[in-house]
């Protein structure tokens, strides 16, 4: 059964962002808010934990996984960034956008898109997201909690924990959140491309 932290959207208390980021350090999955929507959420490295999250998902294995990051220096470490898809992130970030960018090799292989080598890159801007990967003190595995068939992202904890209570270890509730999954920008070529219109606004990337 899963834990439920009910933690405050604003100002999350460290004691429950401490205990849901242990039940992360031991190889568990969880359930947290970022400015988009709620997304499922585990360690990198943890292999086991991934793949819970691929068969609630079901997943195949060309899907982009998200490297949800604290702040722009660690990008730098997952991500190869041309000047201008620098200089993109470094005015759009944090925000509810998940940048594609060449993989480096602090990615785990099996994070990174099969044929491409890349990695979906995203600084949330949540106050519940950045007091976990702030605490952490490293990146979440992240992606966007939508069910099969939904067309929609789940977006209220409580309906989350009813959903997934017997398949994921906690659900951190910082309130309901709305709009839906993040755009998606791919930076890999020579230009910024939109790959999927979401909650964040995408007129900016336009010709950039």
């Amino acid at each position: 059964m899963a834990q439920y932290f009910e933690v405050h959207p604003e100002t999350p208390q460290p004691r429950l962002i401490k205990q849901a980021v242990e039940i992360l350090a031991d190889g568990g999955v969880i359930a947290y808010p970022t400015d988009s929507s709620y997304a499922l959420g585990c360690r990198m490295g943890e292999k086991q934990a991934l793949e819970r999250i691929r068969a609630i998902r079901q997943l195949d294995g060309n899907h982009n996984f998200t490297v949800a990051c604290k702040d722009l220096k660690d990008i730098g470490t997952y991500a190869k960034m041309e000047n201008f898809a620098y200089r993109l992130l470094k005015s759009h970030t944090p925000g509810p956008y998940t940048f594609i960018l060449r993989a480096t090799s602090e990615v785990p292989r099996r994070l990174q898109h099969p044929k491409r080598k890349t990695i979906g890159i995203r600084v949330p801007d949540h106050p519940v997201a950045r007091a976990l990967t702030e605490t952490l003190d490293e990146p979440l595995m992240s992606v966007t909690l939508q069910m099969p068939g939904d067309s929609e992202p789940l977006n209220d904890p409580e309906d989350i924990r009813d959903k997934l209570e017997k398949r994921i270890d906690a659900v951190v509730a910082g309130g309901p959140v709305g709009g839906g999954p993040s755009s998606v920008i791919d930076l890999t070529g020579d230009s910024a491309e939109v790959v999927r219109q979401g909650v964040g606004d995408t007129r900016v990337f336009q010709g950039a």
